[in-house]
């Protein structure tokens, strides 16, 4: 039996699917291990064994992306340039270590009244429980250290 939209058996499909979602590797690095084309394999993973196109972040994605599961009492903000010098904002859930569900937020830029207004779509409640935000002193991060309390209050 041939998965969907692929030559795939649906056997080795959900394998190669529980890879790609459980372990930090590439198609294009999956699909020379196996023999595969990299690029195709990321195509037919994207377009039938992932659930990318029922994605309800997919519309604002390229902007912004928001866990609120992923929330906790000890954050962590911090900016970083993925690529051709574009900045984002990254917020973190500490108490994680760096592991499955760190990560809250990354937002496009490092505006602070788009940032807030990102994170101000968690609610009031969990953004009461904050105890400790931790940023560095970026000059891009002193006005939203300044703005950290519109973000408590509003």
């Amino acid at each position: 039996m041939v998965a969907s939209g692929t030559r795939l058996t649906k056997e080795f499909a959900s394998f190669l699917k529980k890879h790609l979602e459980s372990k930090p590797i590439s198609c294009e690095s999956l699909g020379t291990y196996y023999h595969l084309d990299g690029k195709q394999l990321q195509q037919q993973y994207r377009d039938h064994l992932s659930s990318y196109h029922q994605w309800t972040q997919k519309s604002h994605a390229k902007d912004w992306i928001l866990f609120p599961k992923n929330f906790g009492r000890h954050l962590s903000i911090d900016e970083t340039s993925l690529s051709n010098g574009e900045l984002y904002t990254i917020l973190t859930n500490k108490e994680a270590k760096g592991k499955k569900g760190c990560l809250i937020a990354m937002i496009k830029g490092t505006e602070s009244s788009k940032i807030i207004s990102v994170l101000q779509k968690i609610s009031y409640e969990k953004r009461s429980e904050v105890k400790e935000i931790t940023l560095d002193m970026a000059a891009s991060m002193n006005k939203l250290q300044r703005d950290i309390k519109l973000f408590r209050q509003s």
